[in-house]
This record gives structure tokens, sequence and C-alpha cells, in this order.
């Protein structure tokens, strides 16, 4: 018994780290309204918010670390190869690869981080959102083993492959980016919570944005669907610019999330999304880990509440733990973007039919 608990430690920490690297996001756009076009690539620039710690480095994926820290702003530049393909985070890989540096023609690359005052960011960020033609914004809040390059990376790569007008923003809580920092990270997002709400309150209100789309991956759905349950039941009177809740891959004890979240959301009357999926071998790791289902799995446990629009991404992965199909996988990518670029609901989107289950109907990607 104690070599098979042994193993499956060894499995967690090789399998669950891969897994959610995926979750990574990004920020806002400042006065730049689209992205800067070169010869070999694209620059995203994405605005950021962080309660990481600030480290006394320069270079771009050293400016912020694991640890926790104040509330900080600013924005990041990211390059996008002119031969990106959609779904994509182009990096460094193979032999030949490892002797040569990151190449912004070539990789999603983390360019430059700027860190900026706060109101230098809601000016910034009200100015894209001014100029978007929807007075919209996106807020990503990435998961577990997520640096803040890797949460910036995602962001801009999401925002430029959704063709989001708006402003693409990402709150990066303090991941240590670790595959043995699990029980960290969970810590972490749970710190991280109380700061995420006061957040959320400051972006509602300063950002100028009519229609504003959450989207949280993994375990950062955690500190998001209780900080936004609060602010939403605090002030009811600003709850409708909150557009969309999309929630990615939740781990979260399904049942908890049954009983004591999901409620408190639906109560709210904002639209949710949650995607699902019974390939995700990194909640299959986290539910063997706590011994119970993950708001995330489908299958037989799959969670349907009225209220709440579920989306089985079962064989949509395209990762080896297919963790990160929503930003990775063509189909989900497309999916989303219908519901946010496009404002359908699932019986509009082309690529969902709806199934029938004992507990309601939920929605699956056609085959």
């Amino acid at each position: 018994m104690k070599s098979s608990n042994r193993f499956a430690r060894i499995v967690f920490l090789l399998i669950i780290p891969l897994a959610l690297s995926g979750a990574a996001g990004c920020s806002t756009t400042t006065v730049s309204e689209a992205p800067v076009i070169g010869v070999d690539y694209s620059v995203v620039r994405v605005l950021y918010a962080t309660d990481r710690n600030k480290t006394e480095s320069t270079k771009p994926d050293e400016v912020y670390g694991g640890r926790r820290g104040e509330l900080s702003y600013g924005y990041c530049d990211v390059s996008i190869p002119r031969d990106h393909r959609m779904g994509e985070l182009e990096s460094p890989r193979g032999l030949l690869d490892f002797f040569f540096p990151e190449d912004p023609s070539k990789h999603v690359m983390l360019l430059e981080v700027t860190p900026d005052e706060k109101e230098n960011f809601y000016a910034n960020l009200g100015a894209r959102v001014r100029a978007s033609d929807k007075d919209s914004a996106f807020l990503f809040v990435h998961g577990f083993n997520t640096t803040f390059e890797d949460a910036a990376r995602r962001t801009a790569q999401m925002s430029y492959d959704l063709t989001f007008d708006g402003a693409s923003v990402f709150y990066s809580w303090p991941s240590e980016g670790k595959a043995t920092a699990y029980t960290v990270d969970e810590q972490n997002v749970a710190w991280a919570e109380a700061n995420l709400r006061n957040f959320f309150e400051e972006f509602v209100t300063r950002s100028e944005a009519e229609n504003i789309y959450v989207i949280a991956h993994s375990m950062g759905n955690r500190a998001v669907t209780r900080a936004l349950s609060s602010f939403m039941a605090e002030r009811p009177d600003l709850k409708s610019r909150i557009k969309e809740v999309i929630l990615t891959a939740p781990d979260i004890d399904a049942d908890v999330f049954k009983r004591d979240i999901a409620p408190q959301l639906i109560a709210a009357g904002q639209p949710i999304t949650l995607y699902s999926s019974s390939n995700d071998l990194a909640l299959t790791a986290s539910r063997k880990i706590h011994g119970y289902p993950r708001a995330g799995d489908s299958g037989k446990g799959i969670v349907v509440l009225p209220g709440i629009e579920t989306v089985d991404a079962t064989g949509m992965d395209t990762g080896f733990l297919g963790h990160s199909y929503f930003a990775e996988t063509r189909s989900v990518l497309a999916d989303l973007y219908g519901l946010i670029n496009e404002g359908r609901r699932p019986e509009e989107r082309f690529g969902l039919r709806e199934v029938e289950s004992p507990a309601g109907s939920f929605w699956a990607f056609k085959k």
C-alpha cells in the first residue's frame, strides 16, 4: 500500500504540473489599439494585475516571482510569429532549438514587462475599451504551475486567436510555477481570493467596459468563483457588466461546487459556461489526490445544473494531458469565438450538439 501511494504521488508530480502549465493568461492592451505588425511577427500588448512578489531582475521572465506580494499593475508585449498556428504557444523545442535563443519570428515570446502606476493602468485600460466597438474587456485568471511569463504568453495568444476587440487583461496570482508546488499553490490561490475580489470591483467600476468576459482556468477557478460571487452579491448594481463567466477545466471539488459555489453564481443571473472533459489527465490526478471528482470532470459525474451551460470537450484535447484544450484546440477556440465575439448561446453555435442526461441537458462537440 505504501509503495502504491508513493507511486501515485510520483505520477501526480509528473502529470499535473505539465497539465496545468497551459493555464497562462495576460493583460490588456494600453493605448495601442491593435497588434503591432512586423515583418516576421506581430506584437500584442496586454495589461496585467498581479499580487506576485516583484524581484530586482529586469529580465522579462523574472520581473515577478512565485511568492506573495503587493498588488501591482502594468503591461506586457508578446510576440506572435507570422506563421503562428491557432492554439499553439510556439516555443523552442527539440535538440537544435536548445542551442539557440528564443526568436520572436518563431516563438510566442514575452518581449517586455513594464510595471506601471495604478492610475496609468486604468487610464490605458479605459482607452483600450473606448477604442473597441463593443466597450469590451476580457479578464483571464490562470491555474496551477503557471509563471507570470506563462500567463502573459497565454493571454496574448488567446487575444490574438480570438481576434478579440477590446482590452485583454490577466490577473496573475502567485503560483510558484513548479511541479512540486501543488499544495503551495493551493494555499496561494486561497490567499489571493480577497485581492481578486477587490480587483474585480475596481476593474468593473474603472475600466469603462460594459461587456466584461471573465475566463478562469483550472485552480484559478477557485479564487474566481468565490471572489466573483461575493462581488456580484455585494454590488448588484454592477453585475450587469459581467457579460459572461467562463469556467474552463475547474479544479474544484465537484460536490462543493454544486452545493456551495454554483448557487451563488447562478443567483447573480449572469450567463455561466463550464467546459469539462473526461480526457483531462491533470484533473484525473487531482481527483486521485483529493479523493473526490472535480467540477471540470465529465463522464457520468458531469456537472449539469440549471443556470449553467455545460460543454463537454472530451475528445477535443490536443495536448498530452488534455488540460489546456480551452486555448489549444481549434474547435474550442471557435466555440469561444462564437460565445464571446458573437454572443451566441450553445444552441446557436455550429459545433455543438445537445445531449440529454438524467441530470438534464448539456452540450458536446460534434464529432
